[in-house]
């Protein structure tokens, strides 16, 4: 199954860094040596194993948003899934930066109607932090109005940080053809297993598409954060020709438990009851594999008759 997205915004807004990031397995201080984008550069990202993310990354000079608009206008906008425009928050240009996110917006409307849209103010580590909340909102508000009849959701975004996960997490989301199914199966683990949390992770993103969270926690932005730490450690892994499997960090509140799950995720479970061992969750997680790959079987073949 494959999902047309379209990733637009002024050259230099950061799009190819973020997308070497989240898909090729960069690090934010190794984009500083990715080149502008040039025209368009089209890629193929597996994705859950049956999902491919046809991702269209448009190079946002002049020359080449005016042409997107003219001679280019039905090949680019034409069945379009997703649109991701992304906006340097400091771009001096922001009449030029919204006149462009308009007329996307218009395009889209004419060719690809249904098509959901994303906004990334991206590059918040430059703002002042007792500022951000004040300036993400000013933004949300004004591409919110600008976007009507259309609906776009917003997220402040940074490479440095983990809302660029957050946000990339929720834009997948929004793709995953029985992520409901998923989402029940989770909730189902979790009450069995008497987990605190349950987490599941696509494989080599490590971006998290699914959870099930059965007690308060504080921390809000853990899931991104998890991600990206765990993306980092595989990563290093895999520079010492070491492949990682599994891990398990315990103290004296909780125990949490990370392990390849199916072919296409990882899981995460999270335990504070100090009563049940570490042998009988992994036991669980073990027995429950079974039954999550046969979902994942189900849904391919699904998206084969729909195909």
């Amino acid at each position: 199954m494959k999902k047309k997205v379209l990733l637009m915004g002024k050259s230099g807004s950061g799009k190819t860094s973020m997308r070497s990031i989240i898909f090729a397995n960069y690090i934010a201080r190794d984009t500083r040596r990715l080149g502008a984008t040039i025209d368009v550069e089209h890629s193929h990202v597996r994705f859950l194993g049956n999902l491919v993310l046809n991702l269209w990354d448009c190079g946002g000079q002049e020359a080449f948003m005016e042409n997107y608009f003219a001679s280019q206008r039905d090949n680019i906008f034409r069945n379009v899934e997703v649109l991701i425009y992304v906006f340097d928050v400091e771009s001096r240009e922001l009449d030029k930066d919204m006149h462009y996110y308009q007329s996307c917006l218009e395009a889209i409307l004419q060719n690809s109607p249904e098509a959901k849209i994303f906004c990334l103010v991206h590059k918040m580590d430059l703002v002042q932090e007792d500022q951000r909340d004040l300036i993400f909102r000013e933004r949300e508000e004004d591409l919110k109005r600008l976007s009507k009849p259309l609906e776009c959701t917003c997220f402040r975004t940074s490479i440095w940080d983990e809302t660029l996960y957050r946000a990339w997490s929720s834009i997948v989301y929004k793709l995953i053809p029985n992520v409901k199914e998923l989402e029940q199966s989770l909730n189902q683990f979790a009450n069995i297993i008497d987990a605190d949390e349950v987490l599941l992770f696509e494989r080599a993103t490590f971006l998290v598409i699914s959870h099930c969270q059965r007690r308060p926690h504080r921390d809000v932005h853990r899931f991104e954060k998890v991600s990206n730490i765990i993306k980092q450690f595989k990563l290093s892994c895999s520079k010492l020709a070491a492949q990682f499997q599994s891990m398990e960090v315990r103290n004296s509140n909780f125990a949490a438990f990370i392990d390849m799950f199916t072919s296409n995720t990882y899981v995460m479970v999270i335990m504070s009851d100090p009563a049940i061992p570490s042998e009988a969750t992994l036991i669980n997680i073990r027995n429950a594999r079974k039954h999550f790959e046969k979902l994942e079987r189900v849904s391919q073949a699904q998206s084969t008759i729909a195909k």
